[in-house]
Protein backbone atom coordinates (compact mmCIF):
# COMPACT_ATOMS: atom_id res chain seq x y z
CA UNK A 1 0.00 0.00 0.00
CA UNK A 2 2.86 2.26 0.76
CA UNK A 3 4.11 1.85 -2.73
CA UNK A 4 0.41 3.01 -4.28
CA UNK A 5 0.54 6.12 -2.23
CA UNK A 6 4.00 6.80 -3.21
CA UNK A 7 2.84 6.14 -6.81
CA UNK A 8 0.30 8.19 -6.59
CA UNK A 9 2.37 11.21 -5.13
CA UNK A 10 5.23 10.76 -8.06
CA UNK A 11 2.55 10.92 -10.66
CA UNK A 12 1.32 14.32 -9.23
CA UNK A 13 4.14 16.41 -8.94
CA UNK A 14 5.76 14.83 -12.17
CA UNK A 15 2.38 13.59 -14.80
CA UNK A 16 -0.61 15.66 -13.94
CA UNK A 17 -1.86 14.66 -17.53
CA UNK A 18 -1.69 11.17 -16.76
CA UNK A 19 -3.32 11.92 -13.36
CA UNK A 20 -5.78 13.83 -15.24
CA UNK A 21 -6.59 11.06 -17.41
CA UNK A 22 -6.75 8.42 -14.83
CA UNK A 23 -9.58 10.51 -13.07
CA UNK A 24 -11.44 10.83 -16.05
CA UNK A 25 -11.13 6.79 -16.48
CA UNK A 26 -12.47 6.77 -13.14
CA UNK A 27 -15.29 8.96 -13.15
CA UNK A 28 -16.12 7.38 -16.81
CA UNK A 29 -16.44 4.14 -14.80
CA UNK A 30 -18.58 5.04 -12.20
CA UNK A 31 -20.76 7.05 -14.62
CA UNK A 32 -20.98 3.21 -16.41
CA UNK A 33 -21.78 1.51 -13.30
CA UNK A 34 -24.41 3.51 -12.30
CA UNK A 35 -25.93 3.64 -15.80
CA UNK A 36 -25.88 0.16 -16.13
CA UNK A 37 -27.44 -0.67 -12.80
CA UNK A 38 -29.76 2.18 -14.04
CA UNK A 39 -30.58 0.70 -17.51
CA UNK A 40 -30.95 -3.32 -16.25
CA UNK A 41 -34.93 -4.30 -15.98
CA UNK A 42 -35.30 -7.41 -14.08
CA UNK A 43 -38.77 -7.40 -14.79
CA UNK A 44 -38.03 -8.87 -18.66
CA UNK A 45 -38.02 -12.27 -19.01
CA UNK A 46 -35.72 -11.51 -21.92
CA UNK A 47 -33.37 -8.96 -23.04
CA UNK A 48 -30.75 -8.35 -26.12
CA UNK A 49 -27.61 -9.74 -24.51
CA UNK A 50 -25.18 -9.63 -27.22
CA UNK A 51 -24.63 -8.17 -30.86
CA UNK A 52 -23.67 -9.75 -34.29
CA UNK A 53 -22.85 -8.49 -37.25
CA UNK A 54 -23.90 -11.74 -39.16
CA UNK A 55 -26.83 -13.03 -37.12
CA UNK A 56 -28.34 -9.54 -35.31
CA UNK A 57 -29.15 -9.43 -31.98
CA UNK A 58 -29.01 -12.92 -29.43
CA UNK A 59 -31.06 -12.70 -26.35
CA UNK A 60 -30.80 -14.03 -22.64
CA UNK A 61 -31.41 -13.34 -19.58
CA UNK A 62 -31.16 -9.77 -18.20
CA UNK A 63 -28.59 -11.08 -15.18
CA UNK A 64 -26.60 -11.10 -18.59
CA UNK A 65 -26.22 -7.67 -18.54
CA UNK A 66 -24.52 -7.11 -15.29
CA UNK A 67 -21.39 -7.47 -17.39
CA UNK A 68 -21.69 -3.95 -17.84
CA UNK A 69 -20.92 -2.55 -14.34
CA UNK A 70 -18.32 -5.23 -14.13
CA UNK A 71 -16.49 -3.65 -17.15
CA UNK A 72 -17.19 -0.29 -15.33
CA UNK A 73 -15.54 -1.45 -12.07
CA UNK A 74 -12.71 -3.59 -13.61
CA UNK A 75 -11.77 0.06 -15.91
CA UNK A 76 -12.24 1.93 -13.14
CA UNK A 77 -10.03 0.06 -10.32
CA UNK A 78 -8.05 -1.99 -12.01
CA UNK A 79 -6.78 -0.23 -15.03
CA UNK A 80 -5.82 2.39 -12.80
CA UNK A 81 -3.95 0.14 -10.52
CA UNK A 82 -2.17 -1.55 -14.16
CA UNK A 83 -1.44 2.02 -15.33
CA UNK A 84 0.77 3.07 -11.98
CA UNK A 85 2.43 -0.59 -12.79
CA UNK A 86 3.36 0.70 -16.13
CA UNK A 87 4.39 3.95 -14.87
CA UNK A 88 6.70 2.35 -12.68
CA UNK A 89 8.25 0.12 -15.68
CA UNK A 90 7.54 1.83 -18.41
CA UNK A 91 7.16 5.66 -18.02
CA UNK A 92 4.77 7.90 -18.63
CA UNK A 93 4.21 7.66 -22.40
CA UNK A 94 3.12 4.17 -22.22
CA UNK A 95 0.85 4.84 -19.35
CA UNK A 96 -1.01 7.93 -20.91
CA UNK A 97 -1.64 5.74 -24.12
CA UNK A 98 -2.73 2.84 -22.03
CA UNK A 99 -5.14 5.59 -20.47
CA UNK A 100 -6.65 6.76 -23.57
CA UNK A 101 -7.39 3.36 -24.38
CA UNK A 102 -8.81 2.35 -21.74
CA UNK A 103 -11.18 5.86 -22.45
CA UNK A 104 -12.15 4.73 -25.86
CA UNK A 105 -12.53 1.21 -24.56
CA UNK A 106 -15.57 2.79 -21.40
CA UNK A 107 -17.07 5.01 -24.62
CA UNK A 108 -17.28 1.90 -26.70
CA UNK A 109 -18.90 0.15 -23.97
CA UNK A 110 -21.62 2.77 -24.02
CA UNK A 111 -22.31 3.02 -26.85
CA UNK A 112 -22.95 -1.25 -27.08
CA UNK A 113 -24.67 -0.68 -23.83
CA UNK A 114 -26.76 1.94 -25.02
CA UNK A 115 -27.69 0.05 -28.33
CA UNK A 116 -28.69 -3.46 -26.15
CA UNK A 117 -31.07 -1.14 -24.30
CA UNK A 118 -32.63 0.29 -27.30
CA UNK A 119 -33.39 -2.55 -28.64
CA UNK A 120 -34.88 -4.66 -26.06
Amino acid sequence: MNNFGQSIKKVYHNERWMLVLMIINLLLSLALIIYGFVVISPDSPIVKTGYADIGGYRDGVWTDMLAFPLLGLIFGVFHNLIALGIYRKRGAGMTKFFLIVTTALIVGTFIVLSRLVGEA
